[in-house]
């Protein structure tokens, strides 16, 4: 049988765990080769060692000359790329009135600035057709207590890919945004703390409010790259794809 993306060169940002590693596996068992990205040595040689057909590179996606480094090494070892799945980024929780400078900073740093520049970097490298995916999210669609600054980066992404679907018209580079809702990850339940009882009061509460009855997992969530990275959506552009037990939808 066919493989969704024998041959391309596949780049994953903040891979190293989460949807980021589920999406570089399903990625490289497509047969891409995957260049996974983090910002922490350890869970990114972890990372790679998981995968087969894996590169893995230490980078900020918020730090231009990280991101400069990355794409002057993929030039001169690719040549190209075919797949670019914008995922690096993060948030916490501080209501409005306990909102700091330096929370709006390293939010709007990884999740605007860091996509922003990610991508126009990469445009150079960019094969004609490729598929850039931007990691959203259902809070840019709802409100949730203390989720201000992140939903907010989130609707960003938002209004990126409707952009850029024009501004690179002529290209065949598709643009789509991959919006999960409540997914259990390491960043997921670093929201709730360590403790293991408020950890599943979190799943809880968010499975009530889910369709579904469930929060994801990260695996369903790739699956859903695959998709948007491979020809079977190939006039599919500028789209919000919810994967999100159809938390979006009520």
């Amino acid at each position: 049988m066919s493989r969704k993306l024998e041959g391309k060169i596949a780049i994953v940002t903040g891979g190293s765990t989460g949807i980021g590693l589920a999406t570089a596996k399903r990625f490289a068992d497509e047969g891409a080769h995957v260049i996974v990205t983090g910002r922490r040595q350890a869970e990114l040689d972890a990372a790679v060692s998981a995968i087969d057909n894996a590169t893995g590179i230490r980078v900020d996606s918020s730090n231009m000359a990280e991101l400069d480094k990355l794409f002057a090494w993929v030039r001169s070892d690719f040549g190209r790329i075919d797949v670019l799945f914008v995922n690096a980024g993060g948030g916490s929780l501080l209501p409005l009135g306990k909102i700091t400078e330096e929370q709006y900073d390293d939010t709007f740093g990884s999740n605007v600035k860091g996509v922003l520049f990610t991508v126009q970097k990469a445009l150079p490298l960019l094969a004609d057709g490729a598929s850039v995916i931007l990691t959203g999210s259902t809070a840019a669609s709802g409100g949730a207590e203390g989720f201000s600054v992140y939903a907010a980066s989130k609707a960003a992404v938002r209004s990126f890919a409707r952009n850029w679907i024009l501004d690179l018209k002529g290209r065949g580079i598709r643009v789509n945004t991959l919006s999960p809702g409540p997914t259990k990850t390491p960043g997921f339940f670093g929201l709730a703390g360590p403790d293991a009882a408020r950890q599943q009061g979190m799943l809880n509460a968010l499975a009530s409010r889910i369709p579904m009855g469930r929060v994801g997992d990260a695996d369903e969530i790739a699956k859903a790259a695959v998709f948007l990275a491979s020809d079977d959506s190939s006039f599919v552009n500028g789209i919000e794809l919810f994967v999100d037990g159809g938390k979006a939808q009520i």
